[in-house]
């Protein structure tokens, strides 16, 4: 509904400072007024400069610093993985990221591999990242987009909940339900002990379907 999808347009070009202008204030403020139980953050890398298809110019720490900033707040956190169509870069930035997440400093010397030429020419962990793309976000843009989507977290009044409902004991019963035998007839005595609701249809002087097919009940 409105006000509980939180949207941030940004324009090409945005680089680290951009993105964490504004990055920063809005998730502390989406977890503060949502106030989840735990995060799932995917963590797309086609946001990467000198991405094929993207149109960022993120660098892969400013891309960790993100990361890192939602581990901060020490919320059970799932990360999964998203786009990213430069591969060699992908994996340079899921690589750095991973050792974020599980707090352990890794080399910007990449280790030798079967795959190590797939590196070249710098065989880093952090390349140079930086495109030609111009950046189409000026300060002013990002601080009226901050502030419009800051507005809008404030329009809820409480965090969005599913209300709570009690479960019928007899749905939490593990014991197996026991199932009337269809080869055993009924005997005369069990027959006659059924109830009969009063809206049932009877073919005798008990029928309570009256002419012009009004159910008396």
């Amino acid at each position: 509904g409105k006000y509980y999808s939180v949207n941030v347009p940004l324009r090409d070009g945005i680089d680290d400072a951009g993105f964490q202008l504004v990055f920063r204030p809005i998730i502390e403020a989406t977890v503060e007024r949502f106030r989840p139980s735990c995060i799932v953050l995917q963590c797309g890398a086609d946001s990467l400069g000198c991405d094929r298809l993207g149109c960022f110019n993120l660098s892969i720490k400013g891309h960790g610093d993100c990361v890192n900033f939602v581990k901060s707040f020490n919320i059970p956190l799932l990360v999964l993985g998203g786009g990213g169509y430069t591969i060699r870069n992908v994996a340079r930035c899921w690589t750095y990221e991973t050792s974020i997440l599980v707090g352990e400093e890794i080399s910007n010397d990449l280790p030798y591999s079967e795959y190590f030429e797939y590196f070249s020419p710098d065989f880093a962990l952090h390349p140079d990242t930086w495109t030609r793309i111009e950046n189409q976000n000026p300060r002013p843009y990002l601080d009226q987009v901050k502030a419009t989507t800051l507005e809008n977290l404030r329009m809820l009044d409480a965090a969005p909940s599913v209300q709570m409902q009690q479960v019928p004991p007899a749905l939490l019963s593990m014991e197996p339900i026991e199932e009337p035998n269809p080869d055993k007839r009924e005997t005369a005595v069990e027959m006659e002990q059924r109830v009969a609701t009063g809206n049932e249809f009877y073919n005798g002087d008990q029928d309570n379907d009256h002419d012009g097919g009004v159910l008396d009940v």
